[in-house]
C-alpha cells in the first residue's frame, strides 16, 4: 500500500513541477504549503511512512476542503480537480522527512 501511495505522490509532485503556466504553478505551490502546514500540525517532525500513509487514507476528507478554503477566490484556475494534485504533491514532499524514508 505504501509503495503505491508513494508512486502516486511522486507523480503528482512531478506534474506540479512540470506545470507550464508559472502563475498557475505558483498558485498550486501555495496550496501545497497549506497541506504541508496541516501535516506538520498533525504528524509533527518525527513520523514514519506508515503513519503518513495512514493519514493519506483519510486525506480526501480534509484536504479537499483545506485546498478549497486556501484557494484565492478571484482565481477560477484552481478547481476541485486540482485538490488531489495538490494533496498528493504535498504528501510526496512531506514523505521525504519520514524517519524511514528511502528514495
Amino acid at each position: 500500500m505504501i509503495e503505491s501511495s508513494r508512486i502516486q505522490w511522486e507523480d503528482a509532485r512531478q506534474r506540479l513541477e512540470n506545470e507550464q503556466d508559472p502563475a498557475r504553478q505558483q498558485q498550486l505551490f501555495v496550496l501545497v504549503d497549506a497541506v504541508l502546514s496541516e501535516l506538520r500540525r498533525d504528524l509533527g517532525s518525527v513520523f514514519s511512512l506508515s503513519e503518513l500513509d495512514g493519514r493519506y487514507a483519510e486525506a480526501e476528507r480534509w484536504a479537499i476542503q483545506l485546498v478549497s478554503d486556501a484557494a484565492p477566490r478571484e482565481s477560477a484556475r484552481v478547481g476541485p480537480a486540482d485538490a488531489t494534485l495538490v494533496q498528493d504533491a504535498a504528501f510526496d514532499m512531506y514523505a521525504r522527512g519520514a524517519n524511514d524514508y528511502q528514495p
